[in-house]
């Protein structure tokens, strides 16, 4: 759990700095090592799988899947990883009730880091919706615009699902 915590306080850290960094050149390279360190410290990742967890999207449009996620009740978010890309999703074990939509907004934001010259997003416009809930796994589907204060630029995550094990 302490690690969880160590990646969160770390991840909260380089944020603040990327985000009160002015300098857009060093922007993709602090994004790219952050990407690196949350890759290296995420050991408590599990495997994706057809019956398991999983999470896949569309970003701007291009298909995007998960290969490993981190149990979300050790997170406190539904993240899934790829490629040195990551979703993550908030997540509240009271929130998983079927038919439930989560409006993102300042308080309730998705993350989004992608391999681009932009490399991390905030969406704050976009919604979950809890689509399924039995005694071991909830399902959900989400879609949201993601956006950074460094650029005008946006980026669209849509047809999104995930997939975890909960515990009742």
């Amino acid at each position: 759990m302490k690690k969880i915590y160590s990646i969160a306080a770390i991840t909260a850290l380089i944020l603040m700095t990327l985000s009160c960094n002015n300098s857009s050149s060093q922007s993709p390279k602090k994004a790219k090592e952050l990407q690196s360190a949350i890759k290296e410290m995420m050991p408590g990742s599990i495997a994706t799988s057809a019956d398991g967890y999983s999470m896949k999207a569309k970003i701007n449009g291009k298909q995007w899947t998960a290969d490993a996620m981190m149990p979300a009740e050790a997170a406190g978010r539904i993240v899934g990883y790829h490629n040195g890309e990551s979703i993550g999703l908030p997540f509240d074990i009271r929130d998983m009730v079927v038919g439930n939509k989560i409006t993102f907004g300042e308080d309730n934001a998705t993350d989004l880091m992608t391999n681009d010259d932009v490399g991390m997003w905030g969406g704050r416009k976009g919604e979950m919706e809890i689509t399924k809930v039995d005694d071991k796994y909830a399902e959900g589907t989400f879609f949201f615009t993601g956006s950074t204060a460094r650029s005008n630029k946006t980026m669209d995550v849509t047809e999104g699902f995930f997939r975890i094990p909960i515990t009742k």
